[in-house]
C-alpha cells in the first residue's frame, strides 16, 4: 500500500490540469502503457480516459451526479453512527470531497496511479493506493466503507464485500449503475462496436441481484439493507423511487451486530 497526505491547492482548472498531465507523460514514474489490472485491460489504467475524468463530471454527467449524491446522502445519514468512512475506488476523489461537504471525514483509496495523481491535487485529505480485494487496514478501522460506481469492476466481489465488512464498524454504502435501464442496452451496443470502454469489463447488478450477492458473502453478519433508485428520465414525475427501474441505485448495508464483534 502507498499512502499520501495530499495538499489542497484550491480551485483548479481541470482542463488545464489534464493537458499538463498529458504533456508530462515522458517524465512520469508510471508510464502511459500501464493498462491492466486483474489480468485484463481497464479504462481507469488508461490515460486516454483518466486524464479527462473530471471534465466528464463537469459536463454530460453533472445532473446524474447530483441525483446520485442526494440518494447516497439520504441513505447514509440515517445511520447516525457514521462520522468517518473509507471510500474504495475513489478515483480523482469526486465523491470523496463530497463526503467531507456533508460532514463525513473520508479517506480515499484507489488502485489506479493515474487517478490518484489527480486526486493529490484535488483533495486535502488522506489517500492510499491499494487493492480492494486485500484492504490494508485493521478490523473496524472506519465507521463505514463506501463504493461509488466502482463495485461493478471487481472480479471477486464476494471477497471485496468480506473485506469491507471486516474494515467497517457499522455499514457499507454502495452506489452503482443499474442493469434494468434502457441505457444498459445502449452501453452494450456501444461496446460491441468499440465505442464505450468504460463498461467493457463491468458487471451490472440490480438491487435484487446485489442483495443476493451480499447474502452469500456475509452469511454470519446481522444487518438490514435499504436502497433507492434514481437516474430516471428528466420528464418523469419523480427523481427517485423504490422500484427496480432506473439508471442508478444506492444501497446501504447497516450492521446490527457491531457490539458483538
Amino acid at each position: 500500500m502507498f499512502t499520501f497526505q495530499s495538499v489542497a491547492f484550491g480551485s483548479l482548472n481541470t482542463e488545464k490540469m489534464s493537458n499538463e498531465l498529458i504533456q508530462k507523460d515522458k517524465q512520469s514514474l508510471v508510464k502511459n502503457d500501464l493498462r491492466s489490472w486483474q489480468d485484463r485491460k481497464e479504462w481507469f489504467f488508461n490515460r486516454d480516459y483518466t486524464d479527462t475524468y473530471e471534465l466528464y463530471y463537469e459536463g454530460p454527467y453533472k445532473r446524474a451526479e447530483q441525483e446520485q449524491k442526494k440518494v447516497m446522502r439520504d441513505l447514509i445519514k440515517k445511520d447516525t453512527r457514521i462520522h468517518e468512512l473509507l471510500e474504495y475506488g475513489c478515483g480523482t476523489t469526486r465523491f470523496t470531497r463530497w463526503w467531507h461537504e456533508i460532514g463525513i471525514d473520508a479517506t480515499g483509496t484507489d488502485i489506479s496511479p493515474f487517478m490518484l495523481a489527480q486526486a493529490l491535487h484535488l483533495f486535502g485529505g488522506n489517500l492510499a493506493m491499494a487493492d480492494s480485494h486485500f484492504m490494508p487496514y485493521k478490523d473496524n478501522t472506519f465507521d463505514a466503507v463506501a463504493f461509488m460506481n466502482t463495485f461493478e469492476y471487481y472480479q471477486n466481489p464476494k471477497k471485496v464485500l468480506q473485506e469491507a465488512s471486516r474494515v467497517a464498524r457499522y455499514g457499507i454504502a454502495m452506489g452503482m449503475m443499474n442493469k434494468i435501464t434502457p441505457k444498459f442496452i445502449r452501453r452494450r451496443v456501444q461496446q460491441t462496436f468499440g465505442k464505450n470502454e468504460f463498461y467493457r469489463t463491468a458487471t451490472f447488478y440490480t438491487p435484487k441481484t446485489l442483495q443476493n450477492l451480499i447474502k452469500e458473502a456475509l452469511p454470519d453478519r446481522n444487518y438490514k439493507i435499504t436502497w433507492k433508485m434514481t437516474g430516471l428520465p428528466s420528464w418523469f414525475p419523480v427523481k427517485e423511487w423504490k422500484q427496480s427501474y432506473g439508471d442508478f441505485f444506492g444501497l446501504y448495508i447497516q450492521f446490527e451486530d457491531d457490539e458483538k464483534r
